[in-house]
């Protein structure tokens, strides 16, 4: 009997420790709730045919460490870059015209929010401000340490005060990852 009850715990704790996600929402709502509370964005771009966007799901948006932060201190977006999603951007509405349903995972046209924001890359780490203004782009896979430095430097605006490559690599080098792989 004591067997079955710490079998029982141990899966019930692992279930629980596996289902830890981050709160992904789409962009109209991230930009809605920014009004009410402002907050960062991270936004996800990825394609249903890209193998290392689902290396970067599964590797780093899985990574306890990341969720945990992504969760408290970001809104969380995923964006399909050659999906149809509507989204409406400071004042503008963008779409997929081109978007056909029959090659939804494989290539397909881009999205006009994808080349507004100059991406032609997936996966693309895109960061937003509190007003939703572009930031930055990180372009292909990061892993849990690798991202949390741009997480870190990003929710405390230490980006503004790297005007230099020498500030940026003394700022990287001076940091301490924190995160496990």
């Amino acid at each position: 009997m004591k067997k079955i009850i710490l079998l029982i715990t141990i899966l019930a704790f692992n279930l629980k420790a596996t289902s830890q996600e981050i709160n992904w929402m789409p962009l109209n709502k991230a930009l809605a709730l920014q009004k009410e509370n402002p907050k960062k964005i991270m936004m996800d771009i990825y394609t249903n045919w890209c193998g290392p966007c689902k290396l970067l799901d599964k590797e780093t948006f899985h990574n306890k460490d990341v969720v945990a932060y992504v969760n408290k201190h970001y809104y969380a977006v995923k964006f399909n870059g050659e999906g149809n999603e509507p989204v409406n951007y400071k004042g503008d509405s963008f779409g997929n015209p081109s978007y056909d349903a029959t090659k939804a995972n494989k290539r397909n046209s881009s999205h006009e929010f994808a080349n507004y924001m100059g991406i032609n890359a997936y996966p693309t780490i895109a960061f937003l401000n509190e007003t939703g203004d572009f930031v930055i782009p990180l372009k292909g896979f990061y892993g849990p340490q690798q991202l949390e430095f741009y997480l870190k430097m990003l929710v405390d605006d230490k980006h503004i005060e790297l005007t230099s490559q020498e500030k940026f690599n003394e700022y990287q080098k001076a940091f301490k990852p924190a995160f496990k792989s």
